[in-house]
């Protein structure tokens, strides 16, 4: 988690979430996951799935493609810092169209300009067009928002793609903050964020 992808939940998909939503988090970061928190949505309305074997998750060692999940369960179903670890993602973003309820919302925030970073694999950096034709051919989600941008630096001027500050060594970050008030472009995270809607 980062603070670029944190900042996009705030702004872009947080209204969406109502008290009385059922949710589906898939890849939470920590137990309640930083989502969840910023949502205020009371914490046993919000379920959570990976790979992995955790006792904390609803939902642990889900198969890559096909949840233990009915269909039409979820209002909102929501991944962070996934999509970009999952090997075959028009096979995924179906399944998280089949578990969604109709009239309900897919939110996926996705990393574009980090590097490589294995989990354990690292596949795909995509932009809004091509989220947008990964949809229209694979699902009959309908495309609400969908923007790639950055929310971290707003007090510098000029931007670089990379990371988010706070995930590089203390010597770069300091120099950043010192030369990004001197118009040095400062590296920063662009995410791209996705909320669709299930068609009734």
């Amino acid at each position: 988690m980062h603070q670029n992808s944190l900042l996009l939940f705030e702004r872009y998909a947080k209204a969406f979430f109502a008290p009385t939503a059922r949710v589906l988090e898939i890849g939470p970061n920590i137990f309640p996951s930083d989502y969840c928190r910023m949502s205020g949505i009371p914490v046993e309305q919000w379920d959570t799935l990976d790979l992995r074997n955790d006792p904390r998750l609803t939902y642990p060692n889900a198969p890559e493609y096909h949840y233990p999940i009915a269909e039409n369960t979820y209002d909102i179903v929501i991944s962070g810092q996934v999509m970009e670890h999952v090997r075959k993602i028009w096979r995924w973003v179906r399944e998280l169209e089949r578990i969604c309820k109709p009239g309900g919302h897919v939110i996926i925030i996705c990393a574009v300009s980090w590097p490589y970073h294995a989990g354990p694999v690292d596949c795909w950096r995509i932009y809004p067009e091509g989220m947008k034709a990964l949809l229209e051919d694979h699902t009959s989600l309908e495309i609400v928002e969908c923007r790639c941008e950055s929310l971290e630096t707003p007090q510098y001027k000029r931007h670089t793609p990379g990371r988010s500050l706070e995930w590089m060594n203390p010597k770069l970050r300091w120099f950043y903050r010192i030369a990004g008030k001197f118009g040095f472009p400062v590296e920063c995270s662009y995410d791209l964020l996705t909320i669709a809607k299930k068609r009734t």
